[in-house]
């Protein structure tokens, strides 16, 4: 598995002669390891894990964390494994984990709990068949049938995921925030589903706290995206791109990237 690194820093976002605005840092001691979407590729999130072992090791912090971003599951072939390799703890010894929703998740939890054919006919046309493979579910089995073969370990633990979580100077959500709505109005809809008007935004996204930066997934690009407000690491991972790894970290963002075996598709 081949895994790259690269280094990069909020000063390169500005232009020559222009003022970066407040820097937002991790205080002292803190070190922040925020993997993008997964999507079923047990092999890459596994190489990732330990990269940021050996990272962590050769270069130790008091405070590390983990975090997942979110869209855990559906097309790659082992959703079931990585929830089974979270759902057991942090996979990097001495770093705690948060783990946050995405919207595959919510796809599936809401077919699940709703019993709703339409809503298990959309997570299914969208990986979710894959999913179901995972745990040795044929795609024709009726849904009823579904609450009775899921692992419930695997639902206790995706009901459990986050919708946000903030620290220091970044929040971290799945696919971003609404803007000019403070955090704590923040609805799960925009959290696990926004990209327009988040994307679009130049300026402070959260009139609370408009220094804060927001490290999101959810809109695939073929490189990770380091804007003055926001900072995306999907890379396409579900669709044959690299998985990637943001490691925030003073002022400095570092990227760790686990390629994806096969063909590279171009994310869409």
């Amino acid at each position: 598995m081949m895994i790259t690194s690269r280094l990069a820093n909020f000063a390169s976002v500005f232009g020559m002669g222009q003022r970066a605005p407040e820097i937002p840092r991790l205080a002292p001691g803190r070190r922040i390891y925020a993997i993008g979407d997964v999507h079923g590729h047990l092999p890459q999130l596994q190489a990732l894990h330990e990269a940021i072992a050996k990272d962590f090791a050769e270069r130790p912090v008091s405070r590390p964390l983990l975090v997942h971003m979110g869209d855990l599951i559906d097309r790659g072939p082992d959703s079931a494994g990585v929830l089974a390799r979270l759902q057991a703890g942090s996979p990097v010894p001495g770093v705690p984990m948060v783990n946050l929703m995405g919207n595959h998740e919510w796809m599936f939890l809401s077919a699940l709990a709703l019993q709703d054919q339409r809503e298990a006919d959309n997570w299914l046309d969208n990986g979710g068949t894959e999913t179901l493979a995972s745990w040795g579910i044929r795609p024709t089995a009726p849904l009823s049938r579904w609450p009775a073969l899921v692992p419930r370990e695997h639902v206790l633990f995706l009901r459990g995921l986050a919708p946000w979580y903030q620290r220091d100077g970044y929040v971290f959500a799945h696919a971003g925030v609404r803007p000019g709505v403070p955090l704590a109005r923040q609805l799960w809809s925009d959290l696990l589903w926004i990209r327009g008007p988040f994307l679009d935004r130049r300026g402070p996204l959260l009139p609370d706290a408009p220094d804060l930066v927001v490290v999101h997934g959810h809109t695939p690009q073929p490189e990770p995206t380091l804007r003055a407000n926001r900072i995306g690491i999907d890379t396409g991972a579900g669709r044959g791109g690299p998985l990637t790894c943001a490691v925030l970290d003073g002022d400095d963002v570092r990227f760790l990237q686990a390629e994806v075996p096969g063909k590279h598709e171009t994310p869409l």
